[in-house]
């Protein structure tokens, strides 16, 4: 018996090791591991961007129907510069009838508002609908997928591709990975929460209006998640043979953003079951100090400037993630200005800095910005003053 057991431990010795980290994915700050069974994940706080957990976060893969965040983060950027309203008309060409997989069924020749557009995207992941927006902005679904392209290299999503705008291709050069998907996550829901107001819609109804007359379609929410874990906003589901199930989940708790991104899941069941893991975990591990100070600011002396004492203001709102449970009293701020500041300046020029430390150490900055241009102060200004004051001069002294 003995002989055998030694001949046991000597096969089990021999047989390859495999760690638990390495299965499921580490927390990248405190080596953690948190069991997910996906291939590729990754949690992010929004309002940071700092990463908590990632698993095989740089692999490309076909992101599906999660394709479509870079289209809807453009759709508001054009509403955001002007070019594009929620009440504008999108006409339905026979290209984005076309499309098949998920879709909202509409018809060539369809006309149907940008909102109407955005929900069947957001809910729906109508396929359709995303050619239609796209068609409608670039004139071609092709330059519209140039300008996806443009806006990944500019946010620096340096492992993303696109082929189209939906998603619907599965064509190896369409990829994307689980950092570049948190990256674009966290574009939109900062930049534009207003998303939030389709993406939480359980279900709903829109009306096609056609030549065979008018007809009601219900659009159904493809994210599950938001009926089953608390605090779920959204964002975006997407699944083909070839990625399998993904999804970009976003939830709030205790005005903390979590991302959790998804990619390769062998079931639609398992995609959500990995987010809710990587959600509790960063709920469950998180403290965000948000400076709630308000600042009223104004600029030292400006050389050459001509007129001194130009408000200023903090670029941003300073966030700082803790994992550590830390006692945030013991943070203090600074504000510090450049030296040798000199007009002009133009609006939202940097002037200086707020220094944040945590029993000084530092843990970030943000830039101060004057809120309106500084001009220079001419030879006319210099003679304006200088008579002014005499005329001053003068009844004072007749006083």
């Amino acid at each position: 018996m003995g002989v055998l057991f030694a001949v046991f431990l000597i096969f089990m010795a021999a047989l390859p090791q495999i760690t638990y980290a390495e299965e499921t994915g580490e927390d990248v700050s405190r080596g953690t591991a948190v069991a997910v069974t996906s291939p590729c994940v990754l949690l992010m706080e929004a309002s940071t961007g700092q990463v908590i957990f990632e698993k095989a976060a740089d692999e490309q893969r076909t992101p599906a129907s999660v394709t479509k965040l870079m289209t809807l983060l453009l759709i508001y950027e054009q509403m955001e510069s002007g070019n594009l309203s929620l009440e504008d008309v999108v006409t339905v060409s026979s290209h984005a009838q076309g499309m098949g997989g998920s879709q909202v069924f509409l018809e060539a020749g369809e006309t149907q508002t940008v909102e109407t557009m955005i929900k069947s995207i957001v809910i729906a992941s109508g396929n359709d609908a995303s050619v239609a927006m796209a068609e409608h902005i670039g004139g071609s679904e092709e330059n519209f997928v140039t300008m996806m392209n443009t806006r990944a290299a500019e946010l620096g999503m340096d492992h993303t591709h696109f082929v189209d705008c939906c998603g619907l291709t599965d064509d190896p050069q369409h990829f994307m990975t689980a950092r570049d998907i948190a990256t674009l996550s966290r574009e939109i829901v900062t930049r534009f929460p207003q998303i939030y107001d389709y993406s939480t819609i359980w279900m709903e109804d829109i009306t096609h209006n056609t030549r065979r007359g008018s007809s009601q379609f219900t659009l159904t929410n493809t994210n599950k998640m938001l009926r089953s874990y608390d605090g779920c906003v959204g964002l975006k589901t997407g699944s083909t043979s070839r990625a399998g199930f993904c999804v970009s989940e976003v939830a709030v708790r205790n005005d903390i953003t979590m991302i959790a991104v998804i990619l390769g899941a062998e079931t639609s069941k398992g995609r959500f079951a990995d987010a809710a893991a990587l959600l509790n975990y960063g709920f469950g591990v998180t403290h965000l100090y948000t400076d709630t100070n308000t600042y009223e600011l104004a600029c030292p002396e400006i050389s050459n400037a001509k007129v001194q004492g130009t408000a200023c203001r903090p670029a941003e709102t300073f966030h700082w993630l803790d994992l550590e449970n830390r006692d945030f009293s013991r943070i203090t701020s600074e504000v510090i200005y450049e030296e040798g500041l000199s007009a002009p300046l133009d609006e939202d020029a940097v002037v200086g800095f707020i220094r944040y430390t945590y029993d000084g150490q530092e843990i970030g900055r943000v830039d101060i910005l004057v809120n309106e241009a500084v001009a220079v102060r001419t030879y006319g200004d210099c003679l304006e003053d200088f008579a002014g004051r005499l005329l001053l001069k003068g009844e004072e002294d007749a006083a």
